[in-house]
This record gives C-alpha cells, structure tokens and sequence, in this order.
C-alpha cells in the first residue's frame, strides 16, 4: 500500500495514466450494441482523450467545486441535437454515457484503493463523478429536446406555407412537390378537404386525432384538414365513421393542385349544412354536387324562384303553398299523378283538380321544357317558404 499522502495532483496523476485503458474498455463494450459510438471513439481518440484530461481536473483539480463548464454543456447539448438530427433515440445515448460512467468509475475505485484513499474522500470523488455525468447526460437530453422542438416548429410553418399554397391559385404541380419537399410531406395522387364547423367542439378533437399525412388547416371560420388519398380502399368509410356527428364537410377528390376547387365546394356545402338545405352529418359534397350548383349564389336563387313562381302570386297563402309542394311533385314524378297523390298524400282527383288550378295560372307555357327547365332548378332542390302562409297549419 503506498503510504505517501494523496493529493489532489497526485490522484490525478493516477487517473490520467488509466485514461487509455478506460478508452479501449469502453470502445469495447460499446461495440456490440452501439457500434458507431465505438466507431467516433476511435476515429476521435486524441480529441476524447484531450477532454477526459479536461475531466480528470474538474472532478480533482482546483476545478472539481465548479461543476459542468458552460463549454462542456454546449458540447454536450450539440451531441444530443446530432442524436435527433441523425433520427437516434436519445435513450441509447444516455445509456451509452451510462456505461462509460461504470467503466471510469471502476478504474476510479481501483486508483482510490492502490492509493489507499480514505472513505470520505472516495465517497466524495464517487458524488462528484455520478453528479458530473448527470450533468453531461441533462445537457445532451436537452439539447436532444430542443433541436426536436425547433425541428417541430419549423416543420410546423413549413406545413402552414404548404398549405396556403395547396389553398391557393398559385398550387402548381412543381410548386406544390418543392413545398413538400421542405415540409416532409408525401403528395398524395388525390386528396380532399375537411372542414367541421366553428362551434363543434367535436369536430375540433377528431381533427385532432387525424394521421400525420393530414394537413390541419387553421382558419378562424372553417377550421379542417387536407386529407390524403379519402376515397382509397376503405377510407372513405372510416372517414365518415369518424366524422360522425361532427358537422363536417368532405369536399370533392381531386388532385393536389387543383384543391381550391375542393374547397371552395366545401365551404358551400358548409353554408348549405348550417342553413338546413344538407342536413347529413357529415356532408360528403361529392354527392350533392347539384345542390350545391343551385343553392351557391342564394340571392340569384330566390331571384329566381320569384320569377318562375310570379303566376302564384294571385293564390290565396294557403293555396299558394299547396300548389307549390303539387308543382315540385309534377316536376319530380314526371307528371305521374299516381305517384304524385302517394307522395302529397292525397286522392289522385285533388291531385288533378291542382294541376288543372296550375295550368289555369301558368297558361300552357307550363309544357315548354324550357320554363320546366327553370322551375326544375328553383324547386327541386327544396321549395321556398311563401309569404303569407303558415309553417303550422
């Protein structure tokens, strides 16, 4: 046992001279399940070497009450935002820096008994390495955190641009592909708008719960997504069990670079839900194509509709109404007045007495087809409320 005293130089002394062997143990047992750590430790072994001497004197030296430098924390935060950047797992990192800790704890200990330390100086010396390798280990996990966060943010915006250009009339084919390079997003052969409702706290959650290849479009009227590919396999299904009762919309598929279409659809379909005119829930746009052509411009509806039902002005309310559901229903069935009485839920002579009422005051430019045509597009997709008449009678 060597009896001379043990100073702070001479511990050192010690440790550094175990530096190699700690190196050689630890590329060592890095090898078998993190090969490339063992690797850099190899092909940096001076620069390695340099910052264990580094180390050895903040834990012994005049340095060992300082702690971890600021240099060594922004190292070791660098090393963890390469971990995220090369897409590691912080995990194995953290456990590597583990299994060197055990390795230079080991030759540590050795050092401590061949000279003879006492109990409290090696209860210290172990305090101070475990503490200084929970420091290095915090920096790199925070580094690890803070390059996923900004990676995340950044993403975030290159999505938000992706977006408004896909939204946009500037949504090219070449441009469309150069934003998603930069936003990590796979365009898909088609995809299709979702839009939920302001008010539907529902609609807010499932939007929410959407896969990553969904683009979530943030507006302050119609919140929704960009949904890739809906009508593939069995996604339109799953789409619209998932939406169930959420007041949303699907606008139409198309491809990437035509989307406005698909949203500009959905917001009209949107409309036409609140008012009542599409009352499914969810509204699948691509089927009510032709009410939403009618009802898209309501003021040149009801224009319209004021037009092509004048000859009903002279009915009394009551009449007036009757005639109009008898209108709608000659127009529907063809002039099938079998048809027509099952419907209206009336005798077939009612039915006939009404029609006759009806040519009486549209004269017989009620079989032009072109007049039919009009009353075809005013009626067909939901009659208007006359004035004068009661919902209730």
């Amino acid at each position: 046992m060597d009896s001379a005293p043990v100073t702070p130089d001479r511990l050192v002394e010690a440790l550094l001279g175990r530096v190699p062997a700690v190196m050689r143990e630890v590329g060592a047992a890095l090898l078998p399940e993190w090969p490339d750590y063992a690797r850099f430790l190899d092909t940096n072994r001076d620069e390695v070497a340099a910052a264990a001497v580094h180390v050895v004197h903040r834990l012994v030296g005049p340095e060992a009450a300082e702690g971890i430098g600021i240099g060594e924390q922004e190292l070791f935060e660098e090393i963890g935002r390469m971990q995220w950047r090369e897409g590691r797992d912080v995990s194995s990192l953290l456990s590597a820096f583990q299994l060197g800790a055990r390795v230079f704890w080991r030759h540590v200990a050795e050092v401590a008994v061949a000279l003879d330390l006492g109990p409290r100086p090696l209860a210290t010396l172990a305090e101070g390495v475990f503490a200084f390798v929970d420091r290095l280990s915090s920096s790199a996990a925070h580094g690890f955190v803070l390059e996923q966060s900004e990676a995340a943010v950044a993403r975030e915006r290159l999505r938000e641009e992706l977006v408004d250009l896909l939204l946009s009339d500037r949504a090219t084919e070449a441009a469309v592909a150069a934003a998603a390079v930069r936003a990590q997003w796979q365009v898909p052969e088609q995809v299709a708008v979702v839009l939920v409702q302001d008010d539907s706290l529902l609609g807010h959650g499932v939007l929410s719960r959407f896969d990553p290849g969904t683009l979530l479009i943030n507006r302050v009227r119609l919140p929704g997504a960009i949904v890739p590919d809906p009508a593939q396999g069995g996604r339109r299904q799953r789409l619209a069990d998932l939406l169930r009762g959420t007041r949303a919309v699907v606008g139409p598929t198309v491809p990437p670079d035509r989307l406005p279409a698909s949203l500009h659809i959905a917001e009209v379909a949107a409309r036409l839900q609140r008012s009542g005119v599409l009352p499914e829930d969810p509204v699948f746009a691509e089927e009510h194509l032709d009410a939403i052509i009618v009802h898209r411009d309501a003021r040149l509806l009801e224009v319209l509709r004021a037009q092509v039902l004048r000859p009903l002005e002279g009915a009394a309310p009551a009449s007036r109404e009757r005639l109009c559901e008898t209108l709608v229903s000659w127009l529907r069935h063809l002039g099938d007045r079998q048809a027509m009485a099952a419907e209206l839920h009336v005798h077939p002579q009612t039915v006939r007495y009404r029609l006759a009422r009806l040519y009486e005051l549209f004269g017989p430019g009620l079989d032009d087809p072109d007049l039919r045509a009009r009353l075809l597009l005013a009626l067909a997709w939901g009659a208007p409320r006359l004035p004068g008449v009661d919902p209730n009678r």
